[in-house]
C-alpha cells in the first residue's frame, strides 16, 4: 500500500532531519520556504502538512508563515495543516486556525505528541474523503441525482425501468424538485445516452415564438425568417426531446404536436414537407393536468400521448434527511468555487435544515446554501447565514399513530445514510435485531 504523504514546511536543516526520521512511515516531503511549499503541495498533493509559521524571508516572524497556511488553503481547502508555533506564541496558533489550520503545536518538538497529533489528521482526512466519496457516488440513485428518500428512490427505479423503451414519459412534481435532472438522467441511462438531448421551456417562451422554436421554420416564412431553420424537434433526432412546463403550451400548438405524436412527421412554419423525426419525448409540468383538462385548458388527448408513464417527483420536505445530504453537496461544491474555507454546518443550522419545508424544494435549497457559503464568517455554516429562523411546526402532524410510523420511517432513512445501507449496521444504530429491522422495512415499504 502506497504510504500516505505528509509534507513538511521548516527552514531549519536539523529539524527537517530530525521530523524525516520521526515520520519513517509515511511519504515525507520536504520544503523551506513559502514558494517551495506551495509547488510541493501541488505536487504531491499531500493530506497533512507540518508548517512552521517562522520562515523565510522572516524567520523570527509569523507572516510568512500564515501567508502560507492560506495559500496553501486556497489550492487545496482539504488540506490538514498542523503549525508549529514558538513556545508561548498561542496568539500566533489561534490566528493560524482562524485561517483554517488544522490544529498547532508548539516548540520543543516532543515526538510522540506530535505523532498523535499527525496520525489523528491523516484519520479526520481519510474519513472527509470517504464521506465525500459516498455523497458522489452511493447516494446517486441517477447520475447528478444525490438521495437516500425512498420516495426519490421509488421515482429512480421507475425511470430506470422505462428507460430502455422509448415510452413518452410525464414528470410531475413541484418547481425546484429535480425535474430536469430526472430527465437527463433517464436519457443517459437510454440506448439513446450518444445522442443530443434537447430541452425546451414552454412556460419561457413568447406563444408568437414557440411554434417556430419547436417545429422550425422556412426561409420567408414571416419577417426577418432569412434561412431555414431547424427547430428543437429535428435538433433532438436520434435522441431526446424534454418539453419542460408541458402544462403551460397553447392550445393551439398542443394540436400540432398531438399530430406530431402520433405521425412522427413535422412541418417547418411556412413549409409544406413532411419530415421524419425519431425522437423519444419527455415531458414535464408542475400543474395538475386533470384540472386543466376539465377546464378545458389541455386537450385530453393530447394528455393521453403524453402520459404512456407518469412519474411523480415528491417535494423536498417528503424526501427525509435529503435536505441535509444536499445542503451539504451544494456546501462543498459552492465553498471550492469561490475559494471558502467553509468546512459544515452549526447543529442549529442542521436543525432549521431539517425543519424548513423548502417550498421553493431543491432549487431554493441551492440559492440558500451559496449565499450562506460566501457570507459565513468562519469554518461553519450558521442559521443566520442561512436566514432561517427555525423549523416550520404548522403542517406537524396530529395523529399518533401518523406521528409513530412518520418517525420509524425517518429514522430507518437515516440509519440506512450512515450505515452506507448496510443492514446490520443500521440495526445496531437503531438498537433493534435484524429480523425487526426487516419486518419494520416490510412495514412501511423500505427497500434495502
Amino acid at each position: 500500500m502506497t504510504a500516505a504523504k505528509l509534507l513538511i514546511v521548516e527552514d531549519d536543516p536539523g529539524l527537517r532531519s530530525q521530523l524525516r526520521w520521526c515520520f519513517e512511515n509515511y511519504e515525507v516531503i520536504v520544503a523551506e520556504d513559502r514558494d517551495s511549499a506551495l509547488a510541493q503541495a501541488r505536487r504531491h498533493e499531500p493530506a497533512v502538512l507540518l508548517q512552521d509559521l517562522g520562515l523565510p524571508p522572516d524567520p523570527n516572524g509569523v507572516e510568512e508563515g500564515m501567508a502560507t497556511v492560506s495559500e496553501i488553503l486556497s489550492l487545496a481547502p482539504d488540506t490538514k495543516i498542523i503549525v508549529v508555533t514558538g513556545n508561548g506564541d498561542e496568539q500566533a496558533a489561534v490566528r493560524a486556525i482562524g485561517l483554517g489550520a488544522y490544529d498547532f503545536y508548539a516548540k520543543p518538538v516532543e515526538t510522540e505528541t506530535l505523532k498523535l497529533i499527525v496520525s489523528r489528521a491523516f484519520h479526520v482526512a481519510r474519513l472527509e474523503r470517504e464521506n465525500r466519496r459516498l455523497l458522489e457516488t452511493s447516494e446517486q440513485a441517477l447520475e447528478g441525482l444525490i438521495t437516500s428518500s425512498q420516495n426519490m428512490l421509488r421515482a429512480c427505479s421507475l425511470l430506470e425501468r422505462v428507460a430502455g423503451t422509448d415510452a413518452t414519459t410525464l414528470l410531475q412534481g413541484e418547481t425546484g424538485t429535480g425535474k430536469e435532472v430526472m430527465a437527463q438522467g433517464l436519457h443517459r441511462l437510454s440506448p439513446r445516452h450518444d445522442e443530443r438531448f434537447v430541452a425546451i421551456n414552454c412556460a419561457a417562451i413568447p406563444e408568437n415564438l414557440l411554434e417556430s422554436e419547436l417545429f422550425g421554420y422556412e426561409r420567408g416564412a414571416y419577417t426577418g425568417a432569412h434561412k431555414q431553420t431547424k427547430g428543437k424537434l429535428e435538433l433532438a433526432h436520434g435522441g431526446t426531446l424534454f418539453l419542460d412546463e408541458i402544462g403551460d403550451m397553447p392550445a393551439p400548438l398542443q394540436s400540432k404536436l398531438l399530430r406530431f405524436l402520433q405521425s412522427r412527421t413535422l412541418e417547418r412554419v411556412g413549409g409544406r414537407e413532411e419530415i421524419p423525426v425519431d425522437v423519444r419525448v419527455v415531458c414535464a409540468t408542475h400543474q395538475d393536468l386533470s384540472e386543466l383538462m376539465a377546464s378545458g385548458e389541455f386537450r385530453e388527448d393530447l394528455y393521453y400521448r403524453i402520459s404512456e408513464v407518469t412519474v411523480a417527483i415528491p417535494p423536498l420536505r417528503e424526501r427525509g434527511e435529503d435536505a441535509v445530504l444536499l445542503a451539504r453537496h451544494f456546501l462543498h461544491r459552492c465553498a471550492a468555487r469561490h475559494g471558502r474555507q467553509v468546512r459544515d454546518f452549526t447543529d442549529e443550522a442542521l436543525a432549521a435544515i431539517r425543519g424548513y419545508r423548502w417550498p421553493g424544494n431543491v432549487r431554493e435549497l441551492e440559492n440558500k446554501i451559496n449565499s450562506a457559503v460566501i457570507l459565513a464568517d468562519g469554518k461553519l455554516v450558521g442559521i443566520d447565514d442561512l436566514g432561517l429562523s427555525g423549523t416550520d411546526d404548522a403542517m406537524s402532524v396530529l395523529n399518533l399513530r401518523e406521528a409513530r410510523d412518520n418517525a420509524e420511517r425517518d429514522a430507518i432513512d437515516r440509519a440506512f445514510v450512515i450505515a452506507d445501507r448496510n443492514i446490520s449496521r443500521a440495526a445496531e444504530l437503531l438498537g433493534v435485531t435484524r429480523p425487526t429491522l426487516y419486518s419494520l422495512m416490510k412495514k412501511h415499504g423500505i427497500r434495502q
